[in-house]
C-alpha cells in the first residue's frame, strides 16, 4: 500500500500512517524506512508520538523501548515485542506491505 512520500518521512521522525486497518509508525532511520505497529505493547499509547534514537523507538507514555528493525523489546515495562512490516520505496513512495509479522498481542 502506498502511504507517504519519502521527502514527507525526516530522519529519525516517527510517522503515524494507516494501512489497511493498522495504524502503522514509518522512522527514516538513515535512509531506510522502517514501520512497526503504532501502538505499544505495554500501555497502548502511540509510538509515533514516542522517541527515535539509531534504529530503536521509545513509548512516550513509559518508557519501554523497541527495535524499529525486528519489533523486539529493548527495555521494560513492555514485555510483547510489535508486529513490524514490510516496506518497499518506489519512485519516492513508500509502499507497506499490509501483512504484519505476527499479531498485535493486545488487539484483534
Amino acid at each position: 500500500m502506498d502511504v507517504a512520500a519519502l521527502a514527507d518521512l525526516a530522519p529519525g521522525e516517527p510517522m503515524l500512517v494507516e494501512v489497511g486497518s493498522s495504524p502503522v509508525c514509518l522512522v527514516n532511520v538513515g535512509g531506510e524506512v522502517l514501520a512497526v505497529h503504532d501502538v505499544c505493547t505495554h500501555a497502548l499509547a502511540s509510538l509515533s508520538a514516542g522517541w527515535v534514537e539509531d534504529d530503536r523507538i521509545e513509548c512516550p507514555r513509559h518508557g519501554a523501548q523497541f527495535s524499529l528493525r525486528t519489533g523486539g523489546v529493548l527495555t521494560p515495562p513492555a514485555s510483547r515485542a510489535l508486529p513490524t512490516f514490510g516496506v518497499e520505496i518506489r519512485d519516492g513512495r513508500v509502499l507497506v506491505d499490509p501483512t504484519p509479522s505476527c499479531e498485535h498481542p493486545l488487539i484483534r
